[in-house]
């Protein structure tokens, strides 16, 4: 590594550690959940280490607790972790051309909402060292949250557990409080999906439909998320 990789390296790490701080603490939720739906220590801290992704892992471990089939959480995982997809063409736009393959895909692996949007507002070319500074701090974050998570989840009595997961809907509530509040479609849409996700449930208990949770889960997020899209276009003005 040279000189001005090492430097990059530095102020990545500088600047990538309140993230850290951020994923333990969710992840440390993330763990509570993977326990309450089986995973053991090791099973939710590989899960953490290929997916850093929240609302990807926590809509896995979602699906895993209703039950569904590897092709349900594979599908989920496509659907939820669609914007990546969008997040990693834009960032490329921020890299020198003759840069390798392999610190593309390295780069794009550990695409999230806070990793990409310290790396695209960097000036000028992104230098990808400055981007594995923010991981090497934010990723090991993530991971041992969900480890300490579902250990503690384990050892404390079930009722303190039951306390702790309350962190799960502090975070969801964290996610869709700000967007809420600035978006009159998003202020509609949150509680159209809640009460759908009720009504379906309702009606598979009665015996009414019978599909799985996570095949309902992916019903509901395609179903409105398209509707939203097409009856609720965003014009590119709102986008800047």
């Amino acid at each position: 590594m040279n000189t001005m990789n090492r430097s990059e390296f530095m102020r990545g790490m500088r600047h990538g550690w309140p993230i850290g701080v951020g994923y333990f603490a969710v992840s440390f939720a993330l763990g509570i959940a993977a326990r309450n739906a089986g995973f053991t220590a090791l099973q939710a801290s590989v899960m953490s280490a290929a997916c850093t992704a929240s609302a990807g892992e926590f809509g896995g471990v979602t699906v895993a607790a209703a039950g569904g089939t590897f092709l349900e959480m594979a599908i989920m995982e496509l659907v939820v972790n669609a914007r990546y997809l969008l997040m990693s063409c834009a960032l490329t736009q921020k890299l020198e051309p003759k840069l390798g393959t392999l610190h593309r895909m390295i780069l794009a692996n550990f695409v999230t909402d806070e990793i990409f949007g310290l790396s695209a507002a960097v000036p000028g070319k992104l230098n990808p060292f400055y981007t594995y500074g923010i991981i090497s701090v934010s990723w090991p974050g993530w991971i041992i949250g969900t480890c300490l998570g579902v250990i503690m989840g384990n050892v404390l009595p079930a009722n303190v557990v039951s306390a702790l997961s309350v962190g799960l809907y502090g975070m969801f509530l964290a996610i869709i409080i700000p967007p809420v509040r600035t978006n009159r479609v998003l202020a509609c849409l949150v509680p159209l999906s809640m009460a759908a996700s009720w009504v379906f449930t309702k009606m598979n208990d009665a015996g009414i439909i019978r599909i799985s949770g996570g095949t309902r889960i992916i019903l509901l997020t395609v179903v409105i998320s398209l509707a939203a899209a097409v009856l609720f276009p965003r014009g590119e003005e709102e986008d800047k």
